[in-house]
């Protein structure tokens, strides 16, 4: 066992993985943040808001600035299409194209494969349980932006 509380733990798990891509391949960053940006107006569209920069900042805990970059760079390969709100035509909200969620199907699948490789020798109860609580996590940290 370890002496970490489990704050702890999950602290040093999101660092672990944080830092995956940062492999020294640039294509693998590149591909890394496209995919981050992408996920990020994914989840922000599935959660009713509206892909703005802003929303998409926050929701990857970066400048505006920062933001308004990556969703150049999504729109530029293809997985992004920045339009003007059917609500307020003064603002522009990202959604993804088809090929940004073909990308964003491929990426989830990849995720699926690292899970099973992590989690390899765990009962489906314990897998089922593990994400279970994942999504309870997920879940207490958005409602306690609102």
């Amino acid at each position: 066992m370890t002496s970490q509380g489990p704050g702890q733990v999950l602290f040093g798990f999101v660092r672990h993985w944080s830092r995956r891509s940062a492999t020294g391949d640039p294509g693998v960053a590149e591909q890394g943040r496209l995919v981050l940006v992408s996920e990020a107006v994914h989840c922000l569209t599935e959660r009713g808001i509206s892909a703005t920069v802003n929303a998409v900042a926050h929701e990857i805990g970066i400048d505006q600035s920062g933001a308004s970059r990556l969703i150049k760079s999504a729109t530029a390969a293809g997985y992004l299409v920045m339009e003007a709100s059917a609500a307020d035509g003064r603002r522009r909200e990202a959604s993804l194209t088809p090929a940004g969620r073909s990308m964003l199907n491929q990426a989830h699948r990849w995720q699926d494969e690292v899970f099973d490789q992590l989690a390899a020798g765990w009962s489906e109860q314990r897998r089922r349980e593990f994400q279970q609580a994942m999504t309870d996590l997920v879940d207490r940290s958005y409602a306690t932006e609102a």
